[in-house]
């Protein structure tokens, strides 16, 4: 958190809202995010459907840079919570995954 932090502020003035502000395409806040420390692929992918789906952040691209987190109704992460309803799909979803992974583990 302190390196996300102090990146934030040595590259953005501290403020972390232009991470995504000022983006033209849905791959510019990508590549910045995947930049900022503790961020991967896949945390980075969720943010901009998170800004789209929950904040109207949509610069043209930002479907394709999030990736099946940017499908409407997917109940893949965060990005789709938006009360008690989504939350425990997105949990029962991440738990079929995970079921899936360890199944197909033994298989092998």
């Amino acid at each position: 958190m302190q390196q996300l932090c102090q990146y934030l502020v040595a590259e953005y003035d501290g403020e972390a809202s232009a991470v995504w502000a000022d983006a033209a395409t849905g791959s510019e806040p990508l590549e910045r995010l995947t930049a900022l420390p503790g961020f991967g692929t896949q945390k980075a992918q969720i943010f901009p459907a998170l800004l789209g789906k929950q904040f109207g952040v949509r610069p043209t691209g930002r479907r394709e840079a999030a990736g099946p987190y940017g499908e409407a109704g997917s109940h893949r992460s965060v990005a789709d919570i938006t009360g008690p309803d989504s939350l425990a799909a997105v949990r029962a979803r991440k738990q079929q995954a995970k079921a899936a992974a360890r199944a197909a583990g033994r298989t092998r």
